[in-house]
């Protein structure tokens, strides 16, 4: 016998979320420490986090929890990588974003080649993946930061991630606390972006 799955709730105008959405921001990586979430909340994160717009149900991503010891490892492995990079001194200080926060979530796009849903829709669903896990972490108490930086594209680094032929990294979900909260930053003017036809 199939069992049929509970029909979900129809939308209601929600004070709290439109009041978290219209004041949500990233926190700084680096400035991101203890507590972060636990393995309980790491779970519901990641369960919300995979309920993302997916267009042909393809799921063209995979999520990689990179634990402290290996994000610490990675950052030893890219240091000589970093003096290949424009400034390497400042290609070195963003490692601190990769080594520094309790928690990190890397989202690697994975499309399916030559399906009917076109590659570009697929590296959107990772990016509203993205986007998910770091709401996910805001409601669990947390602050988040979605950041790439210069090693999601360095052809050599992408090995050290273990990162296939065919994928992309569409970015890191550093979850952790803040002392104080992030200063809000310019936000564009919806005139000045929007038009109605």
């Amino acid at each position: 016998m199939t069992e049929l799955a509970a029909p979900l709730a129809l939308p209601r105008r929600d004070p709290a979320l439109i009041d978290y959405l219209s004041t949500r921001r990233s926190a700084p990586a680096q400035a991101l420490a203890g507590p972060g979430p636990s393995d309980e909340d790491l779970q519901a994160i990641l369960r919300i986090g995979l309920r993302t717009p997916d267009h042909g149900k393809l799921f063209p991503w995979r999520l990689v929890v990179l634990s402290a010891d290996t994000r610490a490892a990675l950052g030893h492995a890219l240091q000589p990588l970093a003096d290949d990079q424009p400034d390497p001194n400042k290609a070195r200080a963003v490692l601190a974003k990769l080594t520094a926060p309790p928690v990190t979530i890397m989202v690697v796009s994975t499309p399916v080649r030559g399906h009917k849903v076109p590659v570009w829709e697929q590296e959107l669903s990772a990016g509203a993946l993205a986007m998910n896990l770091s709401h996910a972490a805001f409601a669990h108490g947390f602050s988040a930061s979605w950041i790439t930086d210069w090693y999601a594209y360095d052809p050599r680094a992408l090995g050290l991630f273990g990162i296939g032929e065919g994928e992309r990294i569409a970015g890191f979900i550093h979850m952790g606390t803040l002392e104080c909260p992030p200063m809000e930053r310019p936000r564009p003017d919806p005139a000045d972006k929007v038009v109605r036809r």
